[in-house]
């Protein structure tokens, strides 16, 4: 049932984003009447690419078909890839190695330096995973869609290239920064994770449910879309008797 659910949900989300991906790069004429529309699909597209990127994750935990193995590896990789010319090994043994010492100086997530300024951190973020695959990746994809198939350059900016940088914060704020940040409420336990307190569809379009990061950290097999009731479940067990 959960390899089920998390394929067809993440199948729906992708195609989801390609279709719309590619109606923003050859479909729609951006012109100042349809500028408000734009920045709809901007949203959209970004808040798609940040679903992709939750799938991937899950399928790093083996959460996305539980004892699918490769199957896991072939679509977190290729959604990896898509988001922004990742590669899968890299950026898989760097979230374990995030579960195995989160908030410290052994998480590559983690600022030692930074641990409570949000730009100074993602600075750190951003330099330590969009790297030459990922800058070739973006610069041959922009070459082509410009020069090859005449894709206007306001439509790539502006549909392609806004809403990958809008996902990269998006990702970073909610998933690493919020739940990581040192502040003076410190940390339950050693997850060194906190989690948001939002209702079920605000923690949907926030990041795909990974601002229930603490839960997450607990409970790292359970898919995304199974954190609401995992958080609920541990609320019900801490405040029992």
């Amino acid at each position: 049932m959960q390899a089920a659910t998390g394929l067809a949900l993440t199948a729906a989300i992708f195609a989801a984003w390609l279709g719309l991906h590619l109606y923003a790069m050859f479909g729609f004429d951006l012109t100042w009447a349809s500028l408000p529309l734009a920045f709809v699909m901007a949203a959209l597209l970004c808040w798609l690419s940040v679903g992709m990127f939750i799938a991937s994750h899950d399928a790093m935990h083996g959460s996305l078909v539980p004892g699918g193995g490769r199957i896991n590896d072939m679509i977190g990789g290729f959604l990896l890839f898509v988001y922004a010319g990742f590669g899968w090994k890299r950026m898989r043994s760097a979230h374990l190695a995030h579960h195995k010492a989160p908030g410290t100086a052994s998480d590559p997530d983690f600022s030692v330096d930074h641990p409570t300024r949000f730009w100074p951190w993602y600075g750190v973020f951003l330099r330590r995973y969009f790297g030459w695959q990922s800058m070739a990746f973006v610069g041959t994809v922009v070459t082509v869609y410009w020069l090859v198939f005449g894709v206007p350059i306001a439509n790539i900016v502006l549909l392609y290239g806004l809403p990958a940088i809008g996902s990269s914060l998006q990702l970073f704020y909610f998933g690493t920064f919020r739940p990581h940040r040192h502040a003076e409420d410190g940390f339950a336990d050693r997850h060194n994770a906190r989690s948001d307190d939002l209702g079920t569809f605000a923690s949907l379009v926030s990041c795909f449910h990974f601002g229930y990061h603490h839960e997450h950290h607990r409970a790292p097999h359970v898919p995304w879309w199974g954190l609401p009731a995992a958080r609920r479940s541990m609320t019900v067990q801490e405040t029992r008797p």
